[in-house]
């Protein structure tokens, strides 16, 4: 039997190349953004959202150039999420005031640490958001990675769910038992759209969860396993999933954004390699993951199914 409730969501954040020079490569940039809407089954990109998309190494003009460059090169075809994360909720403010310009679908926001160290209350957090939240009309989409971002208790995130401007909540834990409970507290009781990881997209949608979040390559899986569970084929939903078990967690220790722009270059959609010093895949890695590639669902350009 096929879904009933609502399609469910997958949010892409496209990558970003950097040229020789690094500045971002406005050309690859369009290319990419091409395959994600083409290929992925995207229904939302994301415009420098996540750290996976390293506009963190952007000087701040240049961090609103890469905003405007995306939604161009998207020229209207899918809705977009603006990225606002910032420790100064005025920062934050200007970006989401772009975002509105711009024609945004929504705002996304990183849940912060604390500046000056140690975990934020909730209050605090409350607080950052609601004064961020009375200088836009758009929607947030609530940004949980810990590390980069706050680690939350349960209890904690689903009070921030609550709160009336969050319409989006992307949790990056990877717990099923948190998972399965934030579905339960947040999107199904009304609060908030949940969204996961590639690696628990399957499973929270079984249990009741709106989507997921991921960049490509893994998106494109990701839109064929969101196609299949909305077709009631789960079995091959299912199969689809198990190509998420090694790839990409086997080259995870690289970091999420150099092995996605290792597995784009190993499919002939290269488009450059992270921003230096960080994450660099050795050439081994780079063709054991091209050979575990050709294992999977994914296409290559040039192949039968390309």
């Amino acid at each position: 039997m096929a879904r009933t409730s609502p399609a469910p969501e997958l949010v892409v954040p496209p990558l970003t190349p950097f040229d020789a020079d690094l500045r971002v490569d406005r050309a690859a940039l369009t290319a990419h953004i091409d395959y994600v809407v083409e290929h992925c089954g995207a229904t939302m990109l994301v415009a420098a959202g996540v750290e996976t998309q390293e506009y963190h190494y952007l000087a701040f003009e240049e961090r609103k150039a890469l905003i405007r460059h995306t939604v161009e090169a998207l020229s209207g075809r899918l809705p977009f999420v603006v990225g606002v994360s910032h420790p100064s909720f005025r920062t934050a403010v200007e970006l989401a005031q772009l975002a509105e310009s711009l024609g945004a679908a929504a705002i996304q926001l990183l849940v912060p640490l604390r500046p000056f160290g140690g975990a934020p209350s909730t209050a605090e957090l409350v607080r950052y958001i609601e004064l961020i939240a009375k200088e836009t009309r758009l929607p947030i989409m609530l940004y949980l990675n810990a590390g980069p971002g706050a680690d939350l208790s349960p209890d904690a995130t689903v009070e921030l769910a609550k709160l009336e401007p969050v319409r989006y909540l992307k949790e990056s834990s990877r717990d099923l038992s948190r998972v399965g409970r934030l579905i339960e507290q947040i999107d199904k009781s009304g609060h908030a759209q949940y969204l996961t990881t590639a690696q628990m997209l399957l499973i929270s949608l079984q249990l009741g969860g709106s989507g997921a979040t991921m960049p490509a390559p893994v998106a494109e899986l990701g839109g064929k396993i969101i196609r299949a569970y909305s077709t009631g084929d789960v079995r091959e939903a299912a199969r689809l999933q198990s190509q998420l078990s090694l790839f990409p967690a086997r080259w995870m220790h690289r970091g999420l954004g150099p092995t996605m722009k290792a597995a784009l270059a190993a499919l002939g959609r290269g488009i450059g390699d992270p921003y230096p010093p960080f994450g660099t895949v050795t050439a081994d890695e780079v063709a054991q993951l091209a050979a575990h590639l050709k294992t999977t669902d994914l296409t290559h350009v040039g192949s039968e199914h390309a």
